[in-house]
């Protein structure tokens, strides 16, 4: 076999590949999108394909309750919030660790890596029992702080792999100029960091974004419901209509997709942009 026939079968096996993960993905998704716009009989018979006849008061109805609504602002609020944290915190404890030299750094660094094999349910009760005593049950805060805390590990390892990366000389131009880290780090880090912050906040708004474990120990109260307790709420009381249920499914992941899309070209260069050294 020639070399050009070799090529055009590892490109024809590639597609194949690629064709076979794209209906893996966008199955669930399309049978979840379109089952929003049938009727409960036609569900149950026709499951898979477009819709013979369109419903759109599945999502009419579901659009005009203020549930959902409020369902959706809180789980923005803790999203948005956990992301902003997170960037900042992670940010600046990455360059720490990335930049300057101290006693101790490789130890410490290998320390809150080993926080990423720790798992989040084994925490629960007493992460709850602290909740409760320091007064955040039923608040955004007491799901945010958590969210954070337990997202760092992963969040600094990103960061830091990015920040070694940038060039030497540029920081030691600034120190002549005599720019100090903290004004290195906002003037010429973060602008430089696009696709490493871009990159993080995804992963931190889609994984807070479909947290349910957390929410469900911390919200009791329904107006403090993020989405994921509010689709238990609306799947309670519409057991046996699967056709609204797909529909506030949908809806409700609308945003992560779209934070994801909108992030998507650096996501790549982010992730690899401290895969090797220059």
């Amino acid at each position: 076999m020639n070399l050009e026939n070799m090529f055009n079968w590892r490109t024809a096996l590639r597609i194949i590949f690629l064709l076979v993960m794209t209906a893996v993905i966008m199955g669930p998704l399309s049978i979840t999108v379109f089952g929003g716009f049938k009727s409960l009989g036609e569900l149950r018979t026709s499951p898979i394909g477009l819709p013979q006849h369109w419903v759109l008061s599945n999502y009419a109805d579901i659009l005009a309750s203020a549930d959902f609504w409020r369902y959706l602002r809180n789980s923005l609020i803790i999203s948005i919030s956990c992301v902003l944290l997170t960037l900042i915190v992670s940010g600046m404890a990455a360059y720490c660790f990335a930049q300057l030299h101290f006693f101790g750094k490789k130890m410490l660094f290998a320390y809150f890596t080993v926080g990423m094999m720790f798992p989040f349910a084994t925490a629960i009760l007493p992460l709850f029992i602290k909740i409760r005593d320091l007064g955040l049950l039923d608040m955004p805060t007491g799901v945010i702080f958590p969210q954070v805390a337990f997202g760092l590990a992963f969040s600094m390892m990103l960061f830091r792999g990015f920040f070694e990366q940038l060039p030497k000389e540029l920081f030691e131009a600034a120190q002549i100029d005599g720019i100090g880290y903290m004004g290195f780090f906002f003037r010429f880090t973060l602008p430089l960091s696009v696709p490493i912050l871009s990159t993080v906040a995804t992963f931190v708004f889609v994984q807070s974004w479909n947290n349910f474990l957390l929410p469900l120990v911390v919200l009791n109260e329904q107006p403090s419901y993020t989405w994921t307790l509010g689709i238990m709420q609306y799947r309670g009381a519409y057991m046996t209509d699967w056709s609204r249920v797909l529909a506030f499914v949908t809806l409700t992941m609308t945003p992560a997709i779209v934070f994801f899309f909108a992030a998507q070209k650096y996501i790549v260069a982010g992730l690899t942009g401290g895969a090797v050294k220059g």
